[in-house]
């Protein structure tokens, strides 16, 4: 069994020796990469990324990043391609060929026939004589010193290059077209990326109870409104209007302070200056106003109208947290 202190060191070796390749990658860039930036935020059609082995792993990463960012994007498996899979290929598409060598079976059969059907080909490879680089309208450097693999072989290195290049192109188109945030919640309507972008304090609070107790409510009608609410406080109304707070801590305060409860309403401890958000914020904007005021619950105001409470656990539950 290997000690700690060798296996930690092979890790940061693996680390020392990837990062290099990433930073010997950004030395290559030219005008080559500035036009496929363009001609993919110009692009009328999609993006097509193909490749075998760990290279198509990378290709469908690829394709999830550029789908994510507003750029549609589809993945073709190099084999499949040439037993049929070309009829994906429509015109006006750009097609993403990426092979470390350039040179494997499939690449180089595949690579003349893109070209023979007239779309533009860009070619992540990491040998610039290779017959994809040759038949390439434009190629993008992905070579590296040595893989991270102690025998050089295992595609390590390599295949980082090839998916940091991809992200380069990516982030460079999404903000040559000005993706927006809320174009990002857009693809992304589900899981905590998204809800963090769309979702609303109005939408959390629908489903909570709404406690309320009147404003010379006794304590009695406070505990119960708390209890049953499950949100730990009540709103207090006056008028139909909201004049204030009760949390449990409230209640908790008033105990240790020795008064009676029969002598005390709502009025004699709520707290008159409660935290309150439009039902319309965003629930990721709600939850930083919680943090900052050490806080576990919120109004929630629509039309400057009492609609309810959210509570810590919403935002758990949602992911927000």
């Amino acid at each position: 069994m290997a000690s700690h202190k060798n296996i930690l060191a092979q890790a940061q070796k693996t680390f020392d020796i990837e990062a290099s390749a990433i930073l010997n990658l950004k030395k290559s860039l030219n005008a080559s990469f500035a036009a496929c930036v363009n001609l993919i935020a110009d692009l009328k059609g999609r993006v097509i990324v193909t490749g075998i082995g760990k290279s198509a792993l990378i290709g469908q990463k690829i394709v999830a990043t550029f789908n994510s960012t507003g750029t549609a994007a589809v993945f073709m498996h190099a084999a499949d391609a040439i037993h049929g899979d070309l009829g994906i290929i429509q015109d006006g598409d750009v097609v993403i060929c990426i092979s470390n060598s350039g040179n494997t079976p499939e690449i180089k059969v595949l690579a003349p026939l893109l070209i023979a059907g007239g779309n533009t080909l860009i070619a992540f490879t990491g040998n610039k004589d290779s017959a994809l680089a040759q038949h390439a309208h434009y190629t993008l450097n992905t070579s590296v010193e040595k893989e991270a693999c102690p025998l050089n072989l295992a595609p390590t290195s390599s295949t980082t290059a090839q998916l940091v290049m991809g992200d380069a192109l990516a982030v460079c188109v999404l903000e040559l077209r000005g993706f927006s945030k809320k174009d990002f919640a857009r693809y992304h309507p589900g899981g905590a990326l998204g809800k963090r972008l769309y979702l609303k304090v109005g939408d959390m609070c629908r489903d909570n109870a709404k406690p309320q107790v009147l404003f010379s409510d006794t304590i009695n009608d406070v505990i119960i409104q708390i209890t049953g609410g499950r949100l730990g406080a009540t709103a207090v109304m006056k008028n139909n209007k909201l004049v204030g707070i009760i949390t449990d801590g409230d209640l908790r305060r008033m105990l240790q302070s020795g008064k009676g409860t029969a002598q005390l309403n709502a009025a004699a401890i709520m707290n008159k200056k409660p935290k309150c958000v439009d039902a319309s914020l965003l629930a990721a904007q709600a939850f930083e106003i919680m943090k900052q005021n050490n806080i576990s619950q919120l109004v929630v105001l629509e039309n400057k109208k009492y609609a309810g409470m959210v509570h810590m656990h919403d935002f758990m539950r949602e992911g927000i947290v």
